[in-house]
């Protein structure tokens, strides 16, 4: 393919470069395509600004440092060693004939083959007339006076140039791994006056803290001449860069000779070396010198309560033997681990500052989302702190003196010990001896006036009666409205509140209609600031509307997440009952993968992204919020897609709120046929009834066609049979999506794909994998489970309900009640 280089460092506006794949002009040896749009032949550090496709396709545009050499035998430009320096769209690849158009307007837009907009400098109107790359290696779009309007170095991603200054407010993410270059765990960044590293985590773990002085700006760390702020390494040449690597270390580089060489370890100073890392040895896993892995063993050595994830890798942590579970929270106990130390101890917040040990433990014992305690003992200059953690990293082995300090506790969980029935003995029943015959009135008789007078009153009392009991029904049933509107003013966090006739006027009286759902319709319309919306009405009568809309309102009005639809407003006046939701161009995702045009079709990395989005927005419902949350009906038409194709989550009326210590719920059946877990024939669900749906909507994702199709041959109308069929006859490439070609091209991942929606589909709920484990296994953290099982039909085992279950009847449940098969349409 013929690339369109400008061997250049700038180029004018309005200008439009094709992603075409490698230039005639270059020779790359590091295995990947390559577009140059401008590229720096200066001496010193060599730098592009363009597009490079990796192996699987997924281009990023943005500016790379590299080493070059000049083969006179191929009259070629050699690049070796091609290194990332910024990128603008690492969390949203495009592909081959992607396009970066530099406005009339000002802006600089990335929009993928399709012409979906994945990334914009938003510059429209601020006088940009050209682009240009200086001999920094920072991309900067310049005004007509050569004053700079937008620039990368203002945006960092994980690495840092020679001279580029890190300001406050901004921050380094690192990779999730060489491999797959989005966002990752480890960040840097600035807090207050230090600057502090840390890995995501609710909240984030802090795992290096520097305190840092400037004379002349303490906000400020430049990478020049052999520092960092305050921290001092051996000066570099200019071929040099700064990255925050995707294990957490920040390191240096320069160019050796025959590649890029670490020259310095900015963090090496940690506590705990090497080992004060926080995934050195995965979530759980003890490292001691050397970096060996292994995995903690219980004080008392009674029992062995974890193991490792991969005996091969040891570095890949530990899980417990017997998995956590809130409902039965009776057997959960903290096993003491001597002589560790936790890597982030001294940067956690404390808990409790006049904390006693046994309250420390009893505290995370009675949270199901603690998972361990730590309590550091007072020493004469401090006090004793407990600190909670909710997710656990590595832990370093120290010797007894260092670990005396404090002491760690990690939450596990006890098999049951049967025990014996108390006997039940019977109770002896006493007759009742009749002993005296019954009296006999003498006045067999009474006067007719007698007993028309007391007739008379009777009917006069039971009226009087009926008549207050309606009163007070009346009176109660008002009361009802009012407190149920006073309620929705005092949950917090809730969003606007907007009056019936507010919404009238945003949506002209209701003229723009964008659909039905299984709870109303849904209207478009536009706020007084110009923002669109969508304004869903409720329809039906009585407590049906009420609960629907009250579910809607307490789940989304207080959680808020990038996949999931954000609540903008509500109106509760009277009978009416209206959600005004953040508005979603593209709508739903069945349009788009059920169309059957190739055109429309959505290509490889776009579906994979949805994907992704999905997991995330469940995964979110299901762990992160402060109750569970089962969403209960997920399907494509309650995926919504932003102008980006970012997906969320929405239609949260079949939502069921549950406790964090219950987790299993017999509730009345509800959702969409087809998409429905098969242990809802009985009635007692778990979080993984959405983690079924969310298999189906996977796997139609991938195949592009509806889990039920009647237009089909018998033997072909089911996806779920297709799929069992075709595993078995090892043709899993024949189900992928036929009018993608890009799908196609990248078979290898789509199949690999399916068999995370074969685990998802398991029909033992026991075995399927919960949404933060399906995030983990998408990012290649967690591989897929071996042994799955494809008969999807195969009725469920039946699991006991535990002790801890919440029954919820038609009548009185606290949930929304749902028709039988009552189903939701798109938004």
């Amino acid at each position: 393919m013929n690339s369109q280089p400008f061997e250049y460092s700038n180029a004018s506006s309005p200008k439009l470069w094709i992603n075409t794949g490698s230039s005639s002009a270059t020779y790359v040896t590091d295995g990947f395509d390559r577009t140059t749009i401008i590229y720096l032949r200066e001496a010193g550090p060599r730098f592009f600004c363009g597009f490079a496709c990796f192996t699987s396709k997924a281009c990023l545009f943005g500016v790379f440092i590299f080493h070059n050499r000049t083969e006179s035998e191929m009259n070629a430009t050699v690049i070796s060693d091609l290194q990332l320096a910024w990128s603008a769209n690492r969390n949203d690849p495009v592909g081959i004939n992607a396009t970066l158009r530099l406005t009339q307007e000002g802006d600089l837009l990335l929009a993928d083959s399709n012409g979906r907009l994945a990334w914009s400098t938003n510059t429209t109107g601020k006088g940009v007339s050209g682009l240009n790359l200086t001999d920094t290696g920072n991309l900067v779009l310049l005004d007509q006076n050569n004053a700079i309007v937008w620039q990368s170095f203002n945006h960092p991603t994980d690495t840092l140039l020679h001279g580029q200054v890190f300001v406050s407010g901004q921050k380094l993410t690192a990779s999730v791994s060489p491999s797959n270059l989005s966002p990752g765990r480890f960040s840097l960044a600035y807090s207050s006056t230090h600057l502090v590293a840390y890995v995501k985590s609710n909240p984030p773990q802090l795992y290096f803290n520097f305190s840092y002085m400037f004379p002349e700006n303490k906000y400020v760390h430049r990478f020049k001449d052999g520092s960092f702020g305050s921290l001092i390494f051996p000066p570099l040449p200019l071929e040099q860069f700064m990255r925050l690597d995707t294990d957490g270390h920040l390191r240096a580089y320069e160019w050796g000779g025959s590649g890029w060489t670490e020259v310095a370890d900015l963090m090496a100073g940690i506590d705990g070396g090497d080992c004060g890392y926080p995934m050195v040895c995965g979530e759980y896993g003890v490292c001691s010198k050397g970096q060996q892995c292994g995995c903690p063993v219980a004080a008392s050595n009674e029992t062995n309560y974890f193991a490792p994830i991969n005996y091969r890798e040891p570095n890949l942590g530990c899980s417990l033997v017997s998995a956590i579970s809130c409902n039965q929270s009776q057997y959960h106990s903290l096993v003491e681990i001597k002589n560790v130390k936790y890597f982030a101890l001294q940067f956690l917040p404390a808990t409790d500052e006049t904390a006693e040990l046994e309250n420390c433990k009893q505290t995370c014992l009675s949270n199901c989302s603690c998972k361990a305690a730590i309590f550091q003992y007072g020493q004469r200059w401090s006090r004793a702190t407990c600190l909670l953690l909710s997710e656990v990293f590595s832990t370093v082995y120290a010797d007894e003196t260092s670990a005396d300090l404090s002491s760690s506790f990690v939450k596990v969980q006890r098999s049951p010990t049967p025990q014996t029935p108390s006997p039940q003995f019977p109770i002896p029943q006493t007759p009742i001896l009749q002993t005296q015959p019954p009296v006999v009135s003498l006045r067999k008789k009474a006067t007719n006036v007698a007993v028309i007078l007391g007739s008379s009153f009777g009917a006069i009392f039971f009226m009087l009666l009926m008549l207050i009991i309606c009163i007070f029904v009346v009176r109660k049933k008002s009361e009802y409205e009012e407190n149920e509107e006073d309620y929705l003013d005092q949950l917090p966090g809730m969003p606007t509140r907007f009056s019936f006739r507010e919404l009238e006027s945003v949506t002209e009286n209701f003229s723009c209609k964008l659909g039905e759902g299984g709870f109303g319709s849904v209207f478009q319309g536009s706020l007084s600031n110009g923002i669109k919306v969508a304004v869903k009405q409720l329809d039906g009568i009585g407590q049906l509307k009420k609960k629907s809309f009250l579910a809607e309102v307490e789940t989304i009005g207080s959680i808020h997440h990038v996949n999931l639809v954000r609540l903008v407003g509500f109106c509760a006046e009277n009978s009416y009952r209206l959600l005004v939701y953040e508005y979603m161009c593209n709508g739903s995702l069945d349009k788009w993968i059920f169309h059957g045009n190739e055109e429309l079709a959505l290509g490889w990395l776009s579906r994979r992204k949805i994907i992704f989005d999905i997991a995330k927005g469940l995964a979110y419902l299901h762990e992160e919020c402060r109750q569970k949350i089962y969403h209960l009906d997920i399907k494509p038409q309650n995926i919504l897609l932003d102008e980006y194709f970012n997906a969320k989550v929405s239609d949260f009326g079949l939502s069921k709120l549950i406790d964090k210590d219950q987790s299993q719920v017999m509730t009345t059946l509800r959702g969409t046929p087809g998409y429905m877990a098969p242990e809802w024939l009985t009635s007692v669900i778990t979080e993984k009834v959405d983690v079924y749906s969310f298999g189906v909507v996977l796997l139609e994702i991938l195949c592009g066609r509806r889990n039920l199709d009647r237009s089909q041959p018998e033997e072909d109308m089911h996806l779920l049979s297709i799929f069992k069929r075709k595993a078995e006859e090892e043709q899993l490439l024949d189900m992928i999506d036929k009018c993608s070609e890009d799908m196609q091209a990248n078979a290898a991942e789509v199949v690999q794909i399916m068999r995370v929606a074969a685990w998802c589909l398991q029909s033992d709920f026991a075995r399927r994998p919960s949404m933060s484990v399906v995030v983990k296994v998408l990012e290649g953290f967690v591989d897929v489970e071996d042994n799955l099982n494809y008969d999807f039909t195969e009725r469920p085992e039946t699991h006991g309900a535990p002790a801890t279950t919440h029954r919820e009847d038609n009548a009185t449940g606290a949930g929304t009640l749902v028709l039988p098969c009552l189903l939701s349409g798109p938004r």
